[in-house]
């Protein structure tokens, strides 16, 4: 049968996919537009299968919270290129995924993934959807954090997001949040203080800590203590609390909250790095 160029169009605009794929969709489908979506959708399962090996290592990452600010919600969505990062269509496409976050709260990925996209499929689907369009394996995350209050950051070019919660609301503790919001994005830390270090951590750290000492030459009977010493400087450096701000190095990120509010802490934080 015939196909139009209008209908072609309109196929086009409901998936993103090119003039040709449209086109040959549509033909198979005899014109039906719902069995040509489903062919493209097939086509992305099909690609999704290929490239399931595939590294996702570009794509955008935002943070965002919610009008209360206490709420904070961290959406990812990875792909092969740096080419189709950039793309104007797949920043739209991870924006859509953080406004469906916002409205529906969910909890973890795996309810994230079931939320329906649109009356039609879900996210998920809609993703192998999209891997069908772009031809390139691409990979949803999703953190949320709630607190009294939550901070949101977005490093530059979108590589990098972070939300932090703060046991405590108002403009100031905001300002304080941004803070360490971006202490966050740019020192990495493991843990938020050291109780939060898993015992797994502690025990791998105190035993290279050992081996470190006795390579070193020193006596069999020293290299616990010094491991315990190596330890301490572990979590100085890697839990956000004991960490010195990369702001001003003299002061803990726990010092500089208490210049705000002696009561004020970090009640947990979230970061996705694409780099």
């Amino acid at each position: 049968m015939k196909i139009t160029a209008s209908q072609v169009n309109e196929l086009r605009k409901k998936t993103g996919a090119g003039m040709m794929d449209c086109k040959k969709a549509l033909v198979e489908a005899e014109g039906d537009m719902e069995v040509a979506i489903d062919v493209l959708r097939k086509k992305g399962q099909k690609v999704a299968a290929k490239r399931q090996d595939r590294e996702t290592a570009e794509g955008l990452v935002f943070a965002k919270t919610n009008d209360s600010l206490t709420k904070g919600y961290l959406v990812v969505l990875g792909c092969e290129t740096d080419f189709v990062a950039k793309n104007e269509d797949f920043g739209k496409l991870t924006q859509s995924f953080v406004e469906i976050a916002m409205k529906n709260n969910p909890v973890n990925l795996e309810e994230f993934k079931a939320l329906k996209y649109d009356d039609k499929i879900t996210v998920e689907e809609k993703i192998t959807e999209q891997i069908g369009v772009i031809g390139e394996k691409l990979a949803l995350d999703y953190k949320v954090i709630e607190a009294n209050s939550v901070v949101a950051y977005n490093h530059p070019g979108n590589q990098i997001a972070t939300v932090v919660g703060l046991n405590k609301e108002g403009e100031a503790i905001q300002t304080a949040g941004k803070q360490v919001a971006m202490q966050v994005a740019s020192m990495a830390p493991v843990a938020l203080n050291k109780d939060s270090v898993s015992e797994e951590v502690i025990a791998r750290e105190l035993e290279v800590g050992k081996e470190l000492a006795i390579q070193e030459g020193k006596p069999a009977e020293m290299a616990d203590k010094i491991a315990q010493g190596r330890l301490g400087k572990f979590f100085k450096e890697n839990t956000l609390m004991e960490q010195a701000m990369f702001s001003d190095n003299k002061k803990s990120v726990s010092q500089f909250l208490k210049e705000t509010d002696s009561e004020l802490t970090v009640t947990g934080f979230e970061r996705i790095s694409l780099s």
